[in-house]
């Protein structure tokens, strides 16, 4: 099959249902995949874009840990497919569907939970995706291997630095690219052949034919010593019997520049999400957001041209090496290196450098902020300082091994 028909034989099937603990109080009200990410999106924005952008026009997103935030992105945002052209974006809470009347037990009794809405797809591939990693792929490059090699399951793989791979699927190939060692997260992570400084590792994608895969769903729910899991379970068996191949995220990874590195993050952690928003204030950042040929969709809010008042000494409104949303003010205040999202209102004589403001903050007269993630809507007073002194930091916020300072209104209404 060529021109993007195996993308429309495929059905992809999102786990989005991920608590995010490691993101602390960001997701107290929200799954991991709906945390705002790149002033406009979220981060489930990115698989499901790579799905559209594929050609893929059949979508189930499961959610579970408080989905109401993911859920309404999803209605705003992703509504548009049409039913008539065979098209559809199915939520798929975990509603206690089995006999046995649990929640989601892993991420494969996520899918075994929703085997008939798969099959009234009549969908020849499932494509499984996990719903809480930037980056941008054409799937269809994946499916094309996975048919031309006769694999069971074709695992998206990526190459990482070893002290990164405990906390995720680790891999050991053949030069066929089969997998002959799959482990899941483990302590000491299995390095690259003639470099042991980096690992192999799962991105949480696997490619199956999708009669097989409900096969492999329905002997797996039978298994009572299994967990239930893709890359504990389900991955680990199929690569002991040989039919488990890996797919180089190099060769799928969408760019419009050559970086050298496949552009792949997990913004799991406070460090990692607050780096990954700065990367995008870079002059040539890794993450090309203004691709118009592979665009990242997202529920489009309308608010009104961002605005910048006050032309005074120490009261210019300004911003310098940073993406402000529609609907900020910055008024007379500085900016430097930060990413704010829609309608964050910056007063006079106060500063932000190397901050992300979630949409709704309010940033105080003379308040001086520095190294931090602010969440949703919080109203920062007059003359806060933040990243000055750390000692005062840790005691007021969460304050991350790298001196990233999260801010919540908690947090502030405790000052």
């Amino acid at each position: 099959m060529t021109d993007r028909q195996l993308s429309r034989n495929t059905m992809a099937f999102v786990l989005a249902g991920g608590r995010g603990s490691r993101l602390l109080e960001l997701t107290d009200i929200r799954a991991k995949p709906a945390v705002f990410f790149g002033g406009k999106s979220r981060i489930i924005d990115f698989a499901l874009s790579n799905a559209l952008n594929s050609g893929i026009r059949r979508i189930g997103v499961a959610t579970q840990y408080k989905a109401h935030s993911l859920i309404r992105h999803l209605h705003q945002g992703w509504s548009f497919f049409r039913a008539e052209r065979n098209e559809g974006l199915d939520i798929l809470p975990a509603s206690q569907r089995a006999a046995e009347g649990h929640w989601y037990l892993g991420t494969a009794d996520a899918v075994t939970q929703n085997i008939d809405i798969i099959e009234s797809y009549g969908v020849e591939y499932t494509l499984i995706l996990a719903g809480d990693h930037i980056y941008k792929q054409d799937y269809q490059v994946m499916l094309e291997q996975h048919v031309e090699s006769g694999a069971d399951v074709t695992v998206g793989c990526i190459v990482v630095p070893k002290e990164e791979a405990s906390a995720l699927g680790v891999m050991n190939v053949d030069t066929n690219g089969r997998i002959i060692e799959f482990v899941e997260k483990p302590e000491n992570p299995p390095t690259l052949p003639g470099d042991d400084t980096k690992s192999l590792a799962s991105m949480g994608i696997y490619v199956f034919k999708t009669t097989d895969l409900i096969q492999l769903l329905k002997d797996d729910a039978d298994n009572k010593d299994s967990s239930h899991d893709f890359g504990k379970d389900i991955i680990p068996a199929l690569v002991s019997k040989g039919a488990a191949v890996a797919h180089d995220f190099s060769k799928s990874c969408v760019s419009s520049r050559d970086t050298g590195t496949p552009y792949w993050r997990d913004v799991g952690t406070i460090d990692a999400f607050w780096q990954a928003n700065l990367d995008l204030t870079q002059f040539e950042p890794e993450l090309d957001i203004y691709d118009r040929e592979w665009p990242i969709w997202t529920y489009q809010e309308i608010t009104p041209p961002a605005k910048f008042i006050h032309d005074e000494d120490q009261r210019r409104g300004s911003a310098i090496s940073s993406l402000i949303c529609g609907g900020c003010i910055i008024s007379g205040a500085r900016i430097n290196k930060s990413l704010l999202f829609p309608n964050v209102s910056c007063h006079s004589y106060s500063s932000m450098k190397q901050v992300v403001a979630m949409p709704g903050v309010t940033i105080g007269r003379r308040a001086k902020l520095k190294n931090a993630v602010i969440d949703r809507g919080v109203n920062v007073p007059e003359g806060l300082e933040v990243g000055q002194d750390a000692d005062l930091d840790s005691k007021r916020f969460r304050r991350s091994e790298n001196g990233i300072c999260l801010i919540t209104q908690a947090m502030i209404d405790k000052l």
